[in-house]
């Protein structure tokens, strides 16, 4: 079974020397990823703020960062947060895949006279 996932961010992160990190790796969510930021008392204030949580404890890495803290998710472009959302929704079959191909459509058929 497949547990850690590829991605690469639209963007990418800006660490404070300038670097850009898009590459990462994200690993399958588990009960206390879920469960643990209900604990802090920023997702208290903000429920909104248990995906920064959340995401930095299942993404793995990302570029050449040693980890991915809430200060390296909060500061993730729009555009990136946005489609981590997404990635860690599909990783986790949260939502149905996407198809990768299309899906043959039917032909007319016509009678000949």
């Amino acid at each position: 079974m497949q547990t850690e996932f590829e991605f690469t961010l639209p963007k990418g992160y800006l660490d404070e020397e300038g670097n850009l990190h898009r590459k990462g790796m994200m690993r399958l969510s588990t009960a206390m990823d879920e469960i643990t930021p209900l604990r802090d008392p920023r997702v208290k204030l903000n429920p909104a703020y248990a995906t920064v949580i959340i995401l930095s404890r299942v993404i793995t890495k990302l570029g050449a960062l040693d980890q991915v803290s809430p200060y390296v998710v909060e500061r993730f472009f729009a555009r990136d947060l946005s489609y981590l959302q997404d990635f860690y929704r599909q990783v986790n079959e949260l939502e149905p895949p996407e198809l990768t191909q299309p899906q043959p459509q039917p032909q007319a058929v016509l009678a000949e006279s």
